[in-house]
């Protein structure tokens, strides 16, 4: 699988992603103590919905589009205003031009006793997450592989935050390399909040992934399964069809986490849905 950002952001797997995010961000807000993001495969940070690419893809039409056009319950608008909010800010003619990569959403969301880490090895990519964060005394861009700075960067000096690992899915060993990847730094610091992205293609590789995960993510013990996994599908997957499903594995989640994304997802089964309302599931994984 070849995930060029440019072609699908804002496509309702950025959407439900985040959500996601900006929810356990603001989470951490409740606790003054600081808190670090370390972005690990942070794009661009900025797209341009006009691009060749976003026009060519057109994905956001039917993601953040459809979202900012969705007439949601209440209690749902205050879930994901933290989230539209910081969207909202790069567009302020309204009409959707611009659309905020995961680097920018969690900067918009630091208090300043906070702190950004984002890698980014693509020249052109990093160059533009530069140009994003220019001067920014609380994002830092890093030029190193994310799966090397993993485990370089963890535990971060402020001993809360969240891990973001969000790899492109271009290589055919990168389920491989994420559960690695998660077992080294989990290994060097458990009580991190983690948050895994992945494609749903192959069903076998998603279980093996999510199975390992929450093993390790159980195995000091305890009441509570401490590995949530969140899917969303907008359409039935097919042989020729591209990405319809994509997942989040969340590692030591906030506790209130799981209730509000399936109040949330719930609401969003039918403006993401493709030819008929979507699906999601929120479960708790004990490994």
């Amino acid at each position: 699988m070849n995930y060029r950002h440019a072609f699908h952001a804002g496509n309702f797997a950025d959407v439900i992603k985040h959500i996601t995010l900006a929810r356990i961000l603001t989470y951490l807000h409740e606790k003054p103590a600081a808190f670090r993001v370390i972005d690990t495969h942070a794009g661009a940070g900025l797209y341009d919905l006009t691009s060749d690419e976003a026009e060519r893809g057109g994905e956001w039409r039917t993601g953040i589009a459809r979202l900012m056009q969705a007439r949601l319950s209440d209690a749902v608008m205050t879930l994901v205003s933290p989230y539209l909010d910081i969207v909202r800010a790069f567009n302020p003619q309204r009409d959707l031009t611009a659309y905020p990569g995961s680097p920018l959403i969690a900067r918009a969301l630091l208090r300043p006793q906070d702190r950004l880490v984002a890698c980014e090895l693509e020249p052109t990519a990093r160059k533009h997450l530069i140009r994003a964060l220019h001067r920014d005394p609380q994002g830092r861009v890093v030029d190193l592989d994310g799966w090397t700075a993993l485990p370089a960067f963890v535990p971060p000096n402020e001993r809360r935050g969240l891990v973001l690992i969000d790899p492109p899915f271009e290589s055919r060993d990168e389920f491989t390399r994420l559960a690695d990847g998660f077992a080294a730094a989990h290994g060097k610091w458990p009580t991190g909040i983690y948050m895994l992205w992945y494609p749903i293609k192959e069903r076998r590789a998603v279980e093996a992934l999510a199975d390992r995960v929450a093993r390790i993510a159980n195995a000091g013990g305890g009441s509570d399964a401490k590995c949530l996994r969140v899917e969303f599908s907008v359409a039935p997957q097919t042989a020729d069809s591209g990405l319809v499903s994509t997942g989040l594995l969340i590692v030591n989640p906030p506790w209130t986490l799981a209730a509000e994304l399936k109040t949330i997802l719930h609401e969003l089964e039918k403006p993401l849905g493709q030819g008929g309302a979507g699906r999601f599931r929120v479960d708790a994984l004990r490994g």
